[in-house]
């Protein structure tokens, strides 16, 4: 109850800006000397900052109090072959640093990656909640299924850092993280479905959003859609790679538009999602035109989603921040 209380009273505080007591007591439905209560031992820890008093009624003046940002703050790290990138950023989401390290993932060392997070923690001591992004499957913070990188291969990373540090931890598949980004970033209503493709440096994977839900299926698999099957024995991924040999798939090649358009034709017969979107690195407005038209032949024009762009690092960025914001409003109360 105590953790609802508060998770109730930050989220109200950070997305109304300020509020007095009698506020929060009538919009969150809690009994006002509960709030009073709360409030009290808030400010005394700095995690809220009066703002001044309103305006008199007639009686005593309501003292006004704001969210301080700065009281906790979050790590957001995401695994990529090519390098490992980080931002440190506060409870609006507003980013302190950026920066990036050698891969962890080409070194194939988990040893890296401990002492960079223990590097920031060390640098920003506030730090009560941590992110992390990896391309493989994810289940319950445990990594199952990431080919090509066997010492993160059944790894519990959550439990290992939440041990580690004593700080709250959060473990992502890339793709999910990114369509939650989207989502979040573009004010996406709920009701709303979305599918996130990407081939990226580790192949081919996408983010499933349902009615405003990641969907991470029945065993976490959701979303690899590297195995679904093609044309000539292939799956998709087979499909991409037009060849025994893979380095780096574009979603941009000539022969690679058939089996893309398949996908979508595909995953709208099966979700009939609302959007479809690809990353800026793989296509162009010329490319999804193409995709387009020939997805139609598979599925009546009227059906297809909307085919849309966006910055993948981005929304991948942002869906880790939102996940880690998650974890400071849940934080509890020292």
């Amino acid at each position: 109850m105590k953790k609802e209380i508060l998770s109730h009273i930050r989220t109200y505080l950070l997305e109304s800006d300020s509020a007095t007591k009698v506020e929060l007591s009538e919009r969150l439905e809690i009994s006002f000397p509960t709030i009073s209560k709360f409030i009290a031992q808030m400010e005394m820890n700095g995690e809220i900052i009066s703002v001044g008093l309103d305006e008199s009624s007639g009686g005593r003046r309501a003292k006004r109090y704001k969210y301080n940002p700065e009281y906790m703050l979050g790590l957001a790290i995401y695994l990529e072959k090519a390098e490992t990138n980080y931002v440190i950023f506060n409870c609006l989401g507003e980013i302190k640093e950026r920066g990036d390290v050698s891969s962890v993932l080409e070194e194939n060392d988990l040893h890296l990656l401990t002492m960079c997070i223990e590097r920031v923690v060390s640098d920003y001591p506030k730090i009560n909640s941590i992110a992390i992004g990896v391309p493989g499957s994810v289940d319950n913070g445990r990594i199952f299924y990431i080919p090509g990188y066997e010492q993160f291969q059944n790894l519990d990373v959550k439990g290992f850092y939440e041990e580690h540090f004593s700080i709250p931890v959060v473990v992502e598949n890339d793709m999910n993280a990114a369509v939650l980004g989207y989502q979040q970033n573009r004010g996406v209503k709920d009701n709303q479905s979305l599918v996130y493709l990407y081939s990226g440096q580790n192949g081919p994977g996408a983010g499933l959003l349902i009615n405003g839900n990641v969907v991470r299926g029945n065993t976490f698999f959701a979303g690899e859609v590297s195995f679904v099957p093609q044309n000539n024995n292939q799956n998709f991924r087979q499909a991409l790679e037009n060849g025994p040999k893979y380095d780096d798939i574009a979603f941009s090649m000539d022969y690679q538009i058939e089996p893309i358009s398949s996908l979508v034709a595909s995953l709208t017969a099966i979700i009939n999602p609302h959007t479809i979107i690809f990353c800026n690195d793989e296509v162009d407005e010329e490319i999804i035109e193409i995709i387009a038209i020939a997805s139609s032949k598979y599925i009546p024009p009227e059906h297809l989603p909307n085919l849309t762009i966006s910055d993948w690092r981005q929304d991948y960025l942002y869906g880790l921040q939102s996940l880690g914001i998650n974890l400071l409003i849940n934080e509890t109360i020292q």
